[in-house]
């Protein structure tokens, strides 16, 4: 039932602590294999080249608008998929991670039968502040990784995606998709101590759940990714975490079990230099730093 709230009482609600992550994978294991799923159509009905399996998470090859094919391979998911230290841990509000130097197994897809080793050797940016972010790069090129498995990126899109676009959800974790719409976009989305800005919601169908965080949402028909999955309200509780609320301009705040959100990624474009080198102090940069 679909309820508004006042937002008195929010803060109280935000500074509360909770030992649960976001939407969190049942095994935290890169060689985890779900059984078979008996809806044959979660599987065979997409496109599973270029998706990334992570351990706890699900990811994407992605391939920036104009970026040469001899370019160090990138990988998109969730800044709550990379891990604060080496015990684990989410980012804190407000951190985020800039060319950090990591070794991180990943596995990816040529097809749902058909699974390559890939490693990230650096986080080239990472955050839970604003959106909900990571890019991982390889130690391999575009061009290495296909002449070694034969798997083609998808492509980062620059724009911003539109209302009613019809989309897919590809989890690399749970080896399996869904379909839906971009049903409006969010003024900010509140999740515990997390704030994120002008988030996509979707309509009915994509049901996402822990293990699909990071999958990229794909305009349907094409190969383009035009936001990453991050979250859901599994409870219809308030702005807590695994509960994420709607705030809007006046400060209304909506709440509904079961909606589910993505984070934009275009805005990765604003903070890049002609060598798609990242600069976060570049003028127009609407990432935060």
């Amino acid at each position: 039932m679909k309820q508004f709230y006042a937002v008195l009482g929010l803060f109280l609600i935000l500074s509360t602590s909770s030992a649960f992550a976001l939407p969190k994978a049942p095994v935290d294991d890169i060689n985890f294999r779900p059984a078979h799923n008996k809806d044959i159509s979660a599987t065979t009905d997409y496109d599973f080249e270029g998706i990334v399996k992570l351990s706890n998470c699900s990811g994407s090859l992605v391939l920036l608008e104009g970026q040469n094919d001899n370019a160090k391979a990138l990988v998109l998911t969730n800044g709550h998929c990379v891990p604060r230290t080496f015990f684990g841990g989410l980012l804190n509000p407000g951190e985020v991670v800039v060319n950090k130097t990591v070794h991180r197994e990943m596995k990816i897809f040529k097809d749902l039968k058909t699974l390559y080793p890939i490693t990230a050797v650096k986080i080239i940016y990472a955050t839970m502040t604003n959106t909900d972010m990571a890019i991982y790069e390889l130690d391999e090129t575009y061009a290495e990784i296909y002449a070694r498995t034969k798997v083609k990126p998808l492509t980062l899109v620059s724009k911003r995606p539109v209302v009613g676009t019809p989309i897919q959800i590809i989890s690399g974790y749970w080896e399996r998709g869904y379909s839906c719409g971009v049903d409006g976009f969010v003024y900010s989305l509140l999740e515990a101590g997390y704030t994120w800005f002008d988030s996509i919601r979707y309509t009915e169908g994509c049901d996402t759940i822990g293990g699909t965080s990071g999958s990229p949402i794909i305009a349907e028909g094409t190969k383009d990714v035009i936001a990453v999955n991050n979250t859901s309200n599994e409870s219809g509780y308030e702005c807590s975490m695994n509960n994420p609320c709607e705030v809007n301009e006046a400060g209304d705040v909506y709440i509904e079990k079961g909606l589910r959100y993505a984070q934009q990624t275009y805005n990765f474009y604003t903070c890049l230099t002609a060598d798609f080198s990242l600069d976060l102090d570049l003028p127009h940069c609407e990432l935060p730093q």
